[in-house]
């Protein structure tokens, strides 16, 4: 509980902070999380090569390191620095992080700046992309999309009717902004989403969605 209490306390600070590449106020719940790893370690004696970006203080990737395999690897890319020295001290303490601390690294920088092609047969994504540009947006997408090997599959989520309720309250040059980034996701969804779970039991409910590209 101090672990949890501690890991909420540097959560709102930075969403404080930061909000605009924090986004919530929270981290995420147990079952945001569970959804959210559904496709990591889903086929025991196959490696996997995983990627998480925006970890945050790690509440998505303590579900994520309890289904690692023995010959997976691990990435994480995260840009807030306090929030990498946090997961560097969960990786060094913990047990469950340290049982794959040696097949695992954090990377500290943007998602866009990640090197490589066609690396990961999963990425989960906690990236809060509505409070991004549209470009921005569609190139975080892209780039995901890019990183993904042929099958693999990219899970992220969003706060259920989030853009909707900010549009109500929202000036013109908003509103536009909200729109672009659905018609982004909506390029993405519409031909390659495989699954959507709907997480009422998280602060705000979120769908997670899990997008699979073409295995060829």
């Amino acid at each position: 509980m101090p672990k949890l209490l501690h890991d909420h306390r540097v959560f709102w600070r930075q969403f404080r902070e930061n909000y605009h590449s924090t986004g919530a106020i929270a981290p995420s719940s147990r079952f945001l999380s569970q959804a959210l790893s559904r496709y990591v370690g889903v086929s025991p004696g196959k490696s996997q090569r995983v990627l998480e970006v925006g970890p945050g203080t790690g509440a998505v990737t303590s579900h994520l390191v309890r289904r690692l395999g023995p010959a997976d690897r691990f990435d994480l890319v995260e840009l807030n620095e306090q929030f990498v020295r946090r997961l560097g001290e969960r990786f060094a303490h913990e047990p469950q992080f340290q049982r794959v601390a040696k097949r695992s690294q954090v990377l500290h920088q943007r998602i866009e700046d990640l090197p490589g092609k066609r690396e990961y047969d999963v990425i989960i994504s906690g990236l809060p992309l509505n409070n991004f540009a549209v470009a921005d947006v569609q190139q975080i997408l892209a780039t995901m999309v890019e990183l993904l090997k042929p099958g693999g599959v990219l899970s992220f989520f969003q706060y259920v009717a989030i853009r909707k309720a900010r549009a109500l309250v929202s000036n013109r040059h908003e509103r536009a902004r909200l729109q672009g980034i659905s018609r982004a996701l909506d390029g993405l969804l519409g031909p390659h989403e495989e699954r959507r779970d709907c997480i009422w039991r998280n602060l705000p409910p979120a769908w997670v969605h899990h997008v699979r590209m073409p295995a060829s």
